[in-house]
């Protein structure tokens, strides 16, 4: 296959790499040259992705088309340069919502014939950028598509995009809508960034070291983040957010009111039912 990767950041990058090390042909596109140049250099990618109104256009040749941009670019890039991509191509976004990009892709995919998937590789690291990227970094991770209306139970269909995205060698490939994959992203990942982050600004937090173990690096691992991805994702995904942030401030609110009450039976339950529904979880998970 010949691949496009539009974006050579962590994600892209990683893909870019994974989709080469598998002996397929990579073409990518950054916005930032030296990036894209030093990727072609490094051996990640054979050939700068060539997209233009007058000249060669390397996007029509492409058999499969990976977005790994922030959601307003990869709305931007579907509404376009959709008119330049190959009919027979799919085109699989990377985006940590699903909302928007996924209206715009099924749009675009109408109209200029090309087939949309929305997706959402659920790994990353701390740092971003292509010199952060490994072509193992989706290797046993879950990735989230979202399928398009007519395909919903086509397993042949469903079949062919999981061939696709094999290079990557996903662990699971999870189908779900665009709607509930935003709910659902709210609380599992834009939550933990989100509580970490503001964790994080603790006036004493300059005193932790040599006080701190498992517990502390756990929570504040996610706050080193890409504040310009998160602020555009935690906005798209407002009220989702916002619904899931009312409640964590609604529960905390408790945990607050028992210890200031100095109410150790109810602080106890509270602690208890914490710990039964992360066993009762986990279990489940296991199942």
């Amino acid at each position: 296959m010949t691949i496009a990767i539009i974006g050579l950041g962590l994600i892209g990058g990683s893909l870019a790499k994974a989709y080469k090390a598998a002996g397929h042909r990579v073409l990518a596109k950054d916005t930032d040259t030296a990036i894209q140049e030093f990727a072609v250099m490094s051996g990640a990618v054979d050939a700068p992705l060539e997209i233009s109104d007058s000249g060669e256009n390397s996007l029509n040749s492409c058999d499969l088309v990976l977005i790994a941009l922030y959601p307003k670019d990869a709305i931007k890039f579907v509404e376009v340069s959709g008119r330049f991509i190959n009919p027979k191509a799919t085109v699989i976004d990377c985006c940590g919502t699903k909302k928007n990009i996924c209206i715009a892709g099924f749009e675009a995919a109408k109209k200029h014939g090309f087939t949309f998937v929305g997706g959402h590789p659920m790994a990353g690291l701390e740092q971003s950028g292509f010199k952060h990227s490994t072509a193992t970094l989706f290797e046993g991770a879950s990735m989230i598509v979202v399928l398009p209306e007519e395909h919903v139970n086509d397993i042949e269909f469903l079949d062919n995009v999981k061939t696709l995205l094999s290079p990557a060698k996903f662990g699971h490939i999870t189908v779900t809508t665009a709607d509930e994959h935003d709910r659902i992203i709210a609380f599992t990942s834009q939550m933990p960034h989100l509580v970490s982050n503001a964790f994080i600004k603790s006036p004493i937090v300059s005193a932790h070291k040599g006080f701190s173990a498992g517990s502390y690096k756990d929570l504040t691992r996610v706050a080193w983040l890409n504040e310009h991805m998160w602020t555009e994702l935690f906005l798209e995904n407002r009220d989702h957010l916002l619904h899931e942030l009312d409640y964590f401030i609604t529960s905390l609110r408790e945990y607050r009111t028992a210890i200031m009450s100095d109410s150790p039976g109810k602080l106890q339950d509270l602690l208890f039912e914490g710990k039964l529904l992360k066993e009762q979880v986990d279990r489940r998970g296991k199942e």
